[in-house]
């Protein structure tokens, strides 16, 4: 009885654990449309946000990761978008300057 119930005690225990990594692992475009709502709110209207493998952050803020850990999102404040970089988010307005 006391081995039964410690079973499930331990299987409970091992279920609440394996959740938050369950919960921890967003897709890269939903966090970066997130991002992307958050940077807009706060009146920002010159940046790049980027989704890259952690090796490949060269310059700009890690702003987010995504994909379970294996993809970062960062941001570029002011920064114009580059072809091979496939940036997600690109945003300037000709008027204003940060």
């Amino acid at each position: 009885m006391k081995r039964s119930m410690l079973l499930l005690i331990l299987s409970a225990a091992a279920g609440l654990l394996a959740t938050p990594v369950e919960a921890a692992r967003k897709p890269c475009e939903e966090l970066r449309e997130e991002i992307a709502t958050r940077i807009d709110a706060k009146g920002v209207t010159s940046y790049s946000l980027q989704i890259v493998a952690p090796e490949d952050v060269a310059s700009g803020r890690v702003v987010g990761s995504c994909d379970g850990g294996t993809r970062r999102i960062v941001y570029a404040r002011g920064a114009v978008a580059r072809a091979d970089s496939a940036p997600l988010v690109a945003k300037a307005d000709q008027g204003s300057a940060l």
